[in-house]
């Protein structure tokens, strides 16, 4: 199964609607510490020093917060949309109170399950998290943005005019690939073992590969290893990438579009046959796996995001929330982050979606 030792080291970081921090730094902060082992560079290059940043913390969210808070447990690809963008406008929008807790979707629905946090709001990468937590935690489920794989780039490499003329279509797309597996190219990625996006960008190079009938083994000269994260010696950077980049130790990153537009970071946008951003090659998706210790095997997926309100403290708040996502002031904020909007669609009791939210679904979508 996973390194559940490594996921369960990310500190997890309680913010205010009023916090500039955002969330994956804070966490990108602890776990580079805790994870430091494993994040390393063949040749020895050393992982980039992120500033101090005054933040508030707490080891457990299990006390409740006032009736006029919606408590957001999110996945931490969301931290800076919600924490800069959607929690600030929300309160300013209504009479609540918004704070925000980021982490590995997986690792939230655990500790929710576990009474180790109680949110009133869930969103989660992914439905899986969230069918977890059903029926006693939540009965239903919305979808409502994905995101996609890109490869983002230093403007300064070595590289770069070629990656230019790749993102322009100057170039074949194909000729990406084959330059990220030169031995002297600087690649980093998020650990595979600790997060999806470690994992997504695996997925999206083994389908470049079938895709573009690339030379055989190309997938594992990319990653200076086998598919198996504890023998790959490429580097581990952390979730918040930009610093890492712009200091000249990478040359590129594999990293979500979102976070790309986030960190005003150019990037190579990658087709929707490889990218994991169409929830229509669902199937197409899954064709990529991975097989860690277990054993446990995980295939490709749509990276799409999806929220709930969870138990049963709060509701007024948890729904207004949720409700607020849904509005068109709300998906704006979202696709100001970079992310592509989804005709919001529902599963799950859809009986039990509270009307303000329901009426916010603009028609009887039923979500996959």
């Amino acid at each position: 199964m996973l390194n559940a030792a490594a996921t369960a080291s990310v500190f997890r970081v309680e913010h205010t609607a009023r916090s500039s921090l955002v969330a994956h730094l804070t966490k990108a902060i602890v776990a580079g510490m805790k994870l430091a082992p494993k994040r390393v560079l063949a040749g020895a290059v050393a992982l980039v020093t992120l500033g101090t940043i005054g933040c508030t913390s707490s080891g457990s969210s299990g006390s409740p917060e006032p009736p006029d808070t919606a408590d957001v447990a999110y996945d931490g690809l969301l931290g800076s949309a919600n924490e800069n963008l959607v929690g600030p406008a929300f309160s300013l929008a209504t009479a609540f109170s918004y704070k925000g807790q980021a982490d590995e979707s997986s690792s939230l629905s655990r500790e929710i399950a576990d009474g180790e946090i109680s949110p009133n709001v869930f969103q989660s990468l992914g439905p899986g998290p969230v069918r977890a937590l059903m029926p006693r935690f939540t009965r239903w489920y919305i979808r409502y943005a994905a995101t996609s794989m890109v490869v983002a780039y230093n403007p300064a490499s070595r590289y770069a005019a070629q990656f230019r003329a790749i993102a322009a279509g100057r170039e074949p797309l194909q000729n990406l690939f084959l330059l990220m597996a030169k031995p002297r190219f600087r690649l980093g990625r998020l650990d595979p073992d600790s997060y999806a996006e470690g994992r997504q960008f695996i997925f999206m190079l083994e389908l470049a590969a079938a895709k573009y009938h690339l030379p055989s083994g190309i997938v594992t000269k990319i990653l200076r290893g086998p598919l198996d994260a504890g023998a790959a010696s490429e580097l581990y950077v952390s979730p918040y990438l930009d610093p890492t980049l712009q200091s000249g130790k990478l040359d590129a990153v594999g990293m979500y579009r979102s976070e790309a537009v986030e960190l005003h970071q150019p990037y190579i946008p990658l087709p929707a046959g490889i990218n994991l951003g169409d929830l229509t090659l669902k199937d197409a998706y899954a064709r990529a796996s991975m097989t860690f210790a277990g054993p446990v095997t995980l295939v490709g997926q749509p990276i799409v995001l999806y929220v709930t309100v969870i138990g049963t403290q709060n509701h007024a708040a948890a729904d207004a929330f949720v409700r607020y996502l849904l509005t068109p002031a709300g998906r704006k904020l979202y696709a100001q982050a970079g992310y592509t909007l989804l005709t919001p669609a529902a599963a799950g009791d859809l009986a039990a979606i509270p009307a303000s939210i329901s009426r916010e679904l603009g028609g009887s979508h039923r979500a996959a």
